[in-house]
């Protein structure tokens, strides 16, 4: 399971709340009402239980909060950051868990709905795909991309720039993962259609995995001298990273389609273009 590059996350999870004794707070940008707390005990509670750290600790802080204050707004909050613990610790299995309870609360949620298409399009079985998880990975990465602009309430503090960098990386990994989802069920050409764009919307953080997973679908179609432009990039990015293996695996590959030879394939050709063969 990779790590999903989620930008100023915490400060997301806790902006915009307010005690609703307190003066109320300047309407969010995107008009979604702030949650508020309905007595100091609760938002005092609240703010003892967001000071949580660990993924398990924080679910558990949020059952128990939720448990006190069933009706409470800030439910939410509290099964967001927990999210948030267990993708800092790479617990797919527990991101999806309380990604979904954080959808339940709040079916907008933009990073929960990514969250979950992503872990669930990554962990989708190629040989036998589970077509209700197809399902889900399509309805939660769609609502993702049609509501970030409405749904999406950013700190108080953030930049125009950094607003519109964190949009593009939430837009990046649903086409990721409906990219990912198409290339494990066979539509090669859908598959570069949405990696492409995850790829072109991803500019200040490059992700190998989307390059690698480009390079597929693209070596799927028989469209080798850009499946090796792909491949390039992908190694340019990887590192020493798990992935790194299969990426100078699926470039062998290329540079033979590419018409290359053993003895002539250089070390690390350009990442723009294919290298010419000789």
């Amino acid at each position: 399971m990779r790590k999903c590059a989620i930008l100023f996350a915490l400060a997301l999870f806790g902006c915009g709340l307010v005690f609703a004794q307190q003066p109320a707070a300047p309407p969010a940008r995107t008009g979604r009402k702030v949650p508020e707390a309905k007595t100091r005990q609760e938002f005092n509670d609240y703010t003892t239980a967001y000071a949580v750290s660990g993924g398990a600790q924080m679910e558990k802080a949020a059952d128990d909060f939720s448990a006190k204050y069933p009706a409470s707004e800030l439910k939410a909050f509290l099964y967001a950051k927990a999210l948030h613990e267990y993708q800092n610790e790479n617990n797919p299995g527990k991101m999806l868990e309380v990604g979904r309870k954080v959808l339940q609360l709040d079916p907008e949620n933009t990073i929960a709905l990514v969250l979950t298409a992503t872990v669930l399009a990554d962990g989708l079985d190629t040989k036998n795909p589970d077509p209700q998880k197809i399902t889900e990975i399509r309805k939660d990465a769609g609502h993702a991309l049609e509501t970030v602009d409405s749904s999406f309430t950013p700190p108080a503090n953030a930049t125009p720039e950094q607003i519109t960098a964190y949009k593009k990386t939430l837009q990046s990994m649903a086409h990721s993962a409906l990219g990912i989802t198409a290339l494990k069920t066979g539509e090669d050409q859908a598959a570069e259609q949405q990696l492409q764009s995850a790829a072109d919307l991803n500019v200040t953080q490059p992700d190998p995995y989307i390059w690698y997973h480009l390079a597929l679908a693209q070596d799927h179609q028989e469209k080798y001298p850009e499946a090796l432009v792909s491949i390039n990039r992908a190694l340019q990015y990887a590192g020493n990273s798990d992935l790194a293996d299969l990426v100078r695996n699926e470039r062998k590959r290329l540079l033979m389609k590419n018409g290359f030879k053993g003895d002539e394939v250089p070390n690390q050709p350009p990442a723009s273009s294919p290298p010419t063969p000789k």
